[in-house]
């Protein structure tokens, strides 16, 4: 099964629970994300009622929709229900090889104007709402859909730059490995993905991982210093083969 594709916020009606009706999770549970990536989050995994934010950066790094796959998977596959709104090329293919249950997983390709209502319908009733930020999103937009989050025990992933996130995940670097010299094949990718929030999240971290990854990666503190130089303090390298 592709996902479930839904135009409109009419046809979500039959996806989500009453907005009167309450979190039976309850609001401060937190949802799994990937090993690799729990360093990142001051929860270690996605609070529900959180805003956490996916930056594609200026420019545009390569990386970013992995990052987005990466962090729905462990949720998806633990049972929650995942939502990906403006985003027409995400692919269903992709999300199934990470994990994410296709059959929890609903796709609004282009929400057009009804953008707003669409995301506010989707975080009235499903566990993780990614949403691709369109060109302008007003503070007051911007602020309703994060309580209407906090309020719903949702957590909220927009796509895009967005101000006054919880957390704001970046990929700053990426480079792929496996081809060679004019040949082979693209085998993996290691990104250094960076966090900088509020509160709890307040201290800038950054880690390297592989995306996408390949079930052996590992988390290896990095030495304070090194025979090539001395290591950021307290940062974290994920290596593994494939």
């Amino acid at each position: 099964m592709a996902g479930r594709m839904v135009v409109g916020s009419a046809a979500l009606a039959g996806l989500v629970r009453p907005a009167s009706a309450p979190d039976p999770a309850g609001a401060h549970r937190v949802l799994p994300v990937a090993p690799e990536l729990t360093g990142l989050l001051p929860n270690r995994g996605l609070r529900r009622g959180s805003t956490i934010a996916v930056s594609a950066g200026q420019p545009r790094h390569s990386g970013t929709t992995s990052l987005v796959l990466a962090l729905l998977a462990e949720a998806s596959r633990a049972g929650s229900w995942c939502a990906v709104v403006g985003v027409p090329t995400f692919g269903a293919g992709a999300a199934a090889e990470v994990g994410i249950a296709l059959d929890r997983l609903a796709l609004v390709p282009d929400p057009g104007p009804e953008w707003p209502t669409v995301v506010a319908a989707l975080i009235d009733g499903v566990d993780v709402v990614v949403a691709a930020v369109p060109h302008t999103v007003s503070a007051s937009v911007a602020e309703r859909l994060a309580a209407r989050a906090r309020q719903r025990g949702s957590v909220f992933v927009p796509y895009g730059r967005w101000d006054r996130a919880d957390v704001t995940l970046q990929v700053v670097r990426g480079a792929w490995e496996g081809l060679g010299s004019g040949r082979g094949r693209l085998r993996r990718r290691e990104v250094t993905v960076s966090a900088r929030g509020r509160g709890a999240a307040a201290r800038p971290k950054e880690i390297k991982v592989w995306l996408p990854g390949d079930g052996l990666t590992r988390v290896i503190p990095r030495p304070a210093a090194s025979p090539v130089g001395r290591s950021r303090r307290g940062a974290l390298t994920l290596v593994g083969s494939a």
